[in-house]
C-alpha cells in the first residue's frame, strides 16, 4: 500500500533541481513546481509545436484574409511595391490580388533568409583580410 504512491525523485527539465513529482502525475511531470520553470517549459513546447506546424498559421492567415475582404474595399498591402493596388484590384480581382501578395511575401522572406545565411557564411570564411588588399597607395 505504501509503495503505490511512491515516485522517484528526478531533475527538473529546466533548472535541473531535484524534485519529487506529484503522485498522480508520475512520469508526465517534467518540471518542479516553480512557476518560472513551468513558463519556460510551456514556452519551449509552444515553440517546438510552432516550428513543426509552421504551415498551420499561414493557411489560416490566408483564408481569413480572403474571407474578410468584401469586394468593394481596397486592399491594404504589407509590401511596399509602389503598384497602384486599386487598379490591379479592378483588373484581376481582390482574391487573386491577396493570393499574389501572399506568395510575394513568402518569396521575400525566403530570399531574406538565404541572403542572411550567405552573409553569415561569408563572414565566417573571410575572417580578416590581409593588409595588402586595402593599401592606401601612398606606401611603397
Amino acid at each position: 500500500m505504501g509503495t503505490q504512491g511512491y515516485t522517484k525523485k528526478r531533475p527538473c527539465s529546466i533548472c535541473r533541481r531535484w524534485f519529487t513529482p506529484h503522485p498522480r502525475l508520475k512520469d508526465r511531470q517534467k518540471t518542479c513546481g516553480d512557476s518560472a520553470c513551468k513558463k519556460e517549459w510551456h514556452r519551449r513546447k509552444c515553440a517546438e509545436w510552432n516550428q513543426a506546424n509552421s504551415d498551420y498559421f499561414k493557411a489560416n492567415y490566408l483564408q481569413k484574409k480572403l474571407d474578410a475582404q468584401p469586394a468593394t474595399t481596397p486592399v491594404k498591402s504589407r509590401l511596399k511595391t509602389g503598384l497602384p493596388l486599386n487598379r490591379v484590384q479592378e483588373v484581376i480581382g481582390i482574391q487573386h490580388l491577396i493570393i499574389i501578395e501572399y506568395l510575394a511575401q513568402l518569396l521575400v522572406q525566403r530570399f531574406q533568409d538565404v541572403i542572411w545565411r550567405q552573409v553569415t557564411v561569408n563572414t565566417e570564411q573571410v575572417g580578416r583580410l590581409p593588409r595588402e588588399v586595402f593599401s592606401r597607395c601612398d606606401r611603397q
